[in-house]
């Protein structure tokens, strides 16, 4: 009995000088945050260029006009005047808000 509780009292005091020794790991918080980053912008991109390609085949190009900052105007079937922005979304524009091609 006397050696039960021997071990007992050796092995708790093992248990709490193994977990006292125990550092806590700080984590860097800044190179998630950078990949996050990395990861949104790969994302916008990868959808602006689906959005750019989808609208190429399927919707017509104004061929005269460009949009407020020359990028590229698509008219849908509606006969609705639109641009693909930054995060691959269309958006679309009055025929007032159209501008002259420059050549």
């Amino acid at each position: 009995m006397k050696n039960l509780i021997k071990v007992a009292l050796v092995s708790g005091a093992m248990l709490f000088a193994v977990q006292g020794m125990a550092d806590i790991v700080k984590q860097d918080t800044t190179l998630g945050k950078k990949i996050s980053h990395t990861a949104k912008k790969v994302g916008h991109k990868t959808a602006n260029i689906a959005a750019n390609t989808a609208s190429a085949v399927v919707d017509k190009k104004y061929e005269g006009k460009c949009g407020p900052n020359g990028e590229t105007v698509y008219i849908n079937e509606h006969s609705h005047y639109y641009i693909i922005n930054k995060k691959g979304h269309r958006v679309y524009l009055k025929k007032s808000e159209l501008m002259d091609k420059k050549m």
